[in-house]
């Protein structure tokens, strides 16, 4: 298929979000940005945020999991049930309560400056690695399966598709996003149904047939029961709870969405529709995986898990299937992406540089801070994607939830410790605690998990021998899964402990 067809339904894309940015940001101003007037539908939002929560990521990296992992994955997806449920009873109520721009002023009301501070900044990390890898995994099938062909350096389509994002993001905010978000998620959901109802017409199965075709070579097997093993189902479910209350309940972009919402009735009707509809969606994507494996069989393929589907949707489909892929990709590229680049900005400017508490900076001026700040951010996402680009291939999304469960686990400790406890800590010595407690953890799981980080570290077979001999001696076959987050949290609560005193005031 020609790449400049492609290339030009990608275009049009683009146009059509543009479009969709003008009406929605016009009249729109600084609130608007950061937290849409507080004037979302809350239908909108659930439906926005599943594109967002789903990313690039769900869309080629899960279904390239299940050749060698079955539907293991659902054990998460069951974890991230239960972790929408306990932030739509917990977090929310907390959050309209203070009537918060930025989630982490809950920080500066119950510890103060430095905490807020703290939460801000690893949020801001936590985002920035996130979002980018989430970017480079798309950006990079885009170049490998159309832009190459065309001539495209891998650093220009980055800096092209960064400053679409710019241009549909840098008036409107969260007032845009929440309408481009639900566009998006419509055509990604498009592209994931037409790929399942291709495939299976293509090898004759029905939706059942191909679950009992699938369970008859094991591969529709969830729960994994071996308690040493990284993904024991305990593991991989508490792990998949933690990790929704962190990267979405302690996340400023996925709650600066929900905050939008005009009251907490329809910020948490909100919630518990999109967790539902996305435990369906990630199923649907576990199938599609199952469909792939099966398909890649017949037709010869053999590449690596990431890049099955774009394989096989752009070189064994016809053409519209493919430009509906190619559609659905890039649907699945902008949410990720926009609204962490509105987040980001939103933090920086509320969190870091004080804007709404600049009672002497006029609409103006708040304005100019605002766009500066959005362009940086934009910039350093260009240069980490590159970045990522250096690293050695591995499955991106047990790269995304392994640095989730570094940076994370602060913010996870910070809040809880607020939550569950009436103590006042010594607010200059959260940042060290902070910033220990991940230090140690990734110390510990490098013993841990020493064959995930060889490629990464460049360590020598030798050294890695003797690792593995203390990591044998310290942990026997214990490995460390997705539950990393909880321990980092657990240490950093404890940290927090340790610098603490009763609070008289019990503020939380």
């Amino acid at each position: 298929m020609s790449p400049w067809i492609l290339f030009s339904f990608v275009a049009g894309y683009f146009i059509l979000l543009l479009i969709v940015a003008y009406y929605t940001s016009r009249n729109s101003n600084n609130d608007s940005f950061f937290i849409g007037n507080r004037s979302s539908n809350w239908m909108l939002v659930a439906f926005g945020m599943i594109g967002t929560s789903l990313s690039g990521v769900t869309f080629v990296s899960v279904p390239g999991t299940v050749g060698f992992a079955g539907f293991s994955y659902f054990q998460v997806v069951i974890g991230y049930l239960i972790g929408y449920f306990l932030i739509a009873l917990i977090l929310l109520p907390l959050y309209y309560r203070l009537k918060l721009t930025s989630i982490y002023n809950y920080l500066q009301h119950r510890f103060g400056m430095v905490s807020y501070k703290t939460g801000a900044l690893f949020f801001i990390i936590s985002r920035t690695l996130g979002a980018t890898a989430r970017l480079y995994l798309v950006i990079n099938i885009l170049q490998i399966f159309i832009l190459d062909n065309l001539g495209m350096p891998f650093w220009l389509t980055t800096a092209i598709i960064l400053l679409m994002i710019i241009l549909y993001t840098f008036e409107g905010g969260v007032k845009t996003i929440v309408f481009t978000d639900t566009l998006q998620t419509s055509f990604m959901l498009l592209g994931l149904v037409v790929c399942i109802i291709f495939i299976m017409n293509n090898l004759g199965h029905s939706f059942s047939g191909t679950l009992n075709k699938l369970n008859s070579i094991g591969l529709t097997k969830i729960f994994n029961t071996d308690t040493n093993s990284s993904s024991h189902f305990l593991k991989h479910i508490l792990g998949g709870a933690f990790i929704t209350i962190a990267m979405t309940g302690l996340d400023q972009e996925m709650m600066q969405k929900n905050i939008s919402v005009k009251n907490l009735k329809d910020s948490q009707k909100n919630m518990i529709t999109f967790s539902i509809i996305m435990a369906l969606v990630n199923f649907l994507f576990l199938f599609l995986g199952g469909l792939l494996y099966l398909f890649a069989g017949e037709k010869g393929i053999s590449v690596p898990p990431d890049d099955l589907f774009p394989t096989a949707a752009l070189n064994y489909m016809p053409t519209a299937v493919s430009i509906i892929f190619i559609i659905g990709l890039i649907s699945a590229l902008f949410p990720s992406a926009d609204g962490a680049l509105t987040a980001l900005t939103s933090s920086f400017c509320i969190d870091i540089l004080g804007l709404k508490r600049r009672k002497n900076w006029n609409e103006s001026r708040q304005k100019r801070v605002r766009l500066t700040t959005h362009f940086t951010f934009a910039f350093l996402f260009f240069v980490v994607v590159l970045g990522f680009k250096l690293l050695d291939n591995k499955s991106i999304i047990d790269v995304i939830l392994k640095v989730a469960g570094f940076t994370y686990g602060p913010l996870l400790g910070l809040f809880a410790f607020g939550i569950f406890t009436r103590r006042a800590v010594v607010d200059r010595l959260a940042l060290p605690v902070c910033v220990i407690a991940p230090f140690i953890i990734l110390g510990i799981d490098v013993v841990n998990n020493i064959e995930w980080y060889q490629p990464q570290l460049n360590i020598s077979g030798l050294w890695v021998e003797k690792i593995k001999g203390l990591s044998q001696a310290v942990f026997g076959s214990f490995k460390i899964g997705y539950e990393l987050l909880i321990y980092n949290g657990l240490l950093t609560f404890l940290g927090l402990w340790a610098i603490s005193k009763k609070s008289l005031a019990g503020k939380n």
